[in-house]
Formats: structure tokens, C-alpha cells, sequence
């Protein structure tokens, strides 16, 4: 049976991984970003066992990524939404989608985003402080101010 965590590793990405890599999560991820949903519309539409998601959403919230809000109803019901730490996952699932965008959908992308000025945003990756496109071949690691002895860069 494989191990379910990443200990003893410094990397943000398992680090990452840790809250947001099980199966279904970052696809729960997906539909609170379009909106918040109550438990039962997230079952629904996702079509996952009752089980897997309310464990996924418990660790959701423990996590700060999503919030229970109570929703006005007569039975004791909440929607999901996500915290500004969930919001911030958005990059991510851009990320993901453009991969599967290219590798993964022969018919063309199931779903683009549009910018507020009317044309497809892209899923562009641009340095934060120049501007420049980024890519694999204009960027190197270096250590930064939580690397250890252990921390292994290239």
C-alpha cells in the first residue's frame, strides 16, 4: 500500500499535494469557484459517494480552503464557498486545464475562460515582476528562505 503523505520532504509542491491531491478534490475546488453549492448539488453534479465527498469538503474546511455558510432554510443545511485561500487555487486548476487542454481534449476545450474584456484570457504564465512569458527554460531554482540541508535543487 503506498503512503498517503509526503513526510519528511521540504517542498511546497508536496506540501500542496498533501491538501489538495486526492482524487475529487481539486474537481470540488472546480465547482466552488463557479459558485457556492450546498452538499447535495455537489454530489449531483460531481456524481461521488456521499462518503468520499463529505470527507473531502471536512478537509476542505479544516483547511481554510472552503467555509460552511448556513443558507436560509428551514432544516439545519450549509452551502460550501471557498476562502480567499481557496480562491487562490485558481491559478492551479489553470494550470491543469491548459495541460488538458492540449494533451487531453481532441475535439477542442470543453470550457474557456473569458476575460472581462470579451476575448479568451488563455492560460498564460507571465513573471510577476517583468512582464516576460515564463517557461521551463527561463526559470532556475534557487534556495529560498525555507530551504534546508535537505532541500535538493537544481
Amino acid at each position: 500500500m503506498l503512503n498517503n503523505d509526503y513526510t519528511g520532504q521540504n517542498c511546497s509542491i508536496s506540501r500542496a499535494l498533501e491538501a489538495v491531491g486526492e482524487r475529487w478534490t481539486l474537481l470540488i475546488v472546480r465547482e466552488l469557484m463557479r459558485r457556492p453549492h450546498r452538499f447535495a448539488e455537489l454530489e449531483r453534479k460531481l456524481r461521488i459517494a456521499k462518503n468520499i465527498l463529505t470527507v473531502r469538503l471536512e478537509k476542505l474546511v479544516a483547511l481554510g480552503i472552503a467555509e460552511k455558510v448556513p443558507y436560509s432554510d428551514s432544516r439545519d443545511r450549509n452551502e460550501y464557498r471557498l476562502t480567499r485561500k481557496g480562491r487562490d487555487l485558481f491559478p492551479v486548476l489553470s494550470a491543469l486545464m491548459a495541460w488538458g487542454d492540449r494533451y487531453s481534449a481532441p475535439d477542442g476545450p470543453p470550457v474557456i475562460f473569458e476575460h472581462e474584456c470579451g476575448h479568451a484570457a488563455g492560460h498564460k504564465l507571465v513573471c510577476a515582476y517583468c512582464g516576460d512569458d515564463v517557461g521551463l527554460r527561463s526559470i532556475r531554482a534557487i534556495a529560498g528562505p525555507g530551504a534546508t540541508e535537505e532541500t535538493v535543487l537544481a
